[in-house]
């Protein structure tokens, strides 16, 4: 996904970027409101992440202009205000979703991607199954015939985007267009290490190899049945 961080707390930002990038996410940051409304109108996100206090231009100022020009773009306010009335005034100014500060970045994460997925339509199944593989998108946690499979979180966003296309092949631009959030082709072999790691995870202690590389146009992964 693609998110835009509006936030004045340099520090909070950056580890915001960082969490997000480690996720499988494509974070951007604005550091204050006009330049934040700037990026928002003007480029496409798939979720805000707007701190309601901020220079130039406040968060729900933002958030009422967006939607008076008719862009409904997911946003979460991340806020110190915290309290029911600041909660429902966030909501009201067109706020998806209201976070207060402190937080945990897992519970950040699940709202934002719960975001995410809602405004691309994709399927709100909590578990997804091909075979006997199973990730479970609440937990963030994959199993095989039982066996846990510790995944790293690109490794798990590519299983997830290779499970949701099962039986398809998927080809090098798809993943990184979806995994990687890449419009262009960065020359690098980052797909062939990551393919390759997942399949020594997923296939490497079973009998029947799921995950297929199929020569000159990409990857399937189907049910060995």
């Amino acid at each position: 996904m693609k998110i835009l961080v509006i936030e004045d707390d340099i520090d909070a930002a950056g580890f915001l970027l960082k969490a997000f990038a480690e996720a499988g996410h494509n974070a951007i940051h604005a550091a204050e409101g006009e330049n934040g409304y700037h990026l928002a109108s003007t480029e496409e996100f798939d979720v805000l992440i707007v701190d309601r206090m901020l220079p130039k231009m406040d968060g729900l100022t933002i958030l009422k202009n967006l939607r008076e020009n008719g862009d409904n773009t997911p946003a979460l306010f991340l806020s110190a205000l915290g309290e029911v009335d600041d909660r429902v005034e966030g909501l009201r100014s067109g706020g998806d979703d209201y976070l207060p500060k402190p937080y945990a970045f897992s519970e950040l994460l699940a709202r934002v991607e719960i975001l995410g997925r809602r405004v691309r339509g994709e399927e709100q199944e909590t578990t997804l199954s091909v075979g006997d593989l199973e990730l479970d998108r609440l937990s963030h946690t994959v199993k095989r015939a039982g066996v846990d499979i510790p995944l790293q979180p690109r490794e798990y966003r590519l299983l997830e985007y290779l499970m949701q296309n099962a039986g398809r092949v998927v080809t090098r631009t798809m993943l990184l267009e979806k995994v990687w959030d890449y419009h262009f082709d960065p020359q690098t072999n980052v797909i062939d290490v990551h393919i390759s790691r997942l399949r020594t995870k997923i296939d490497k202690e079973f009998d029947e190899p799921m995950l297929q590389t199929i020569r000159g146009s990409g990857y399937k992964l189907s049910s060995p049945d």
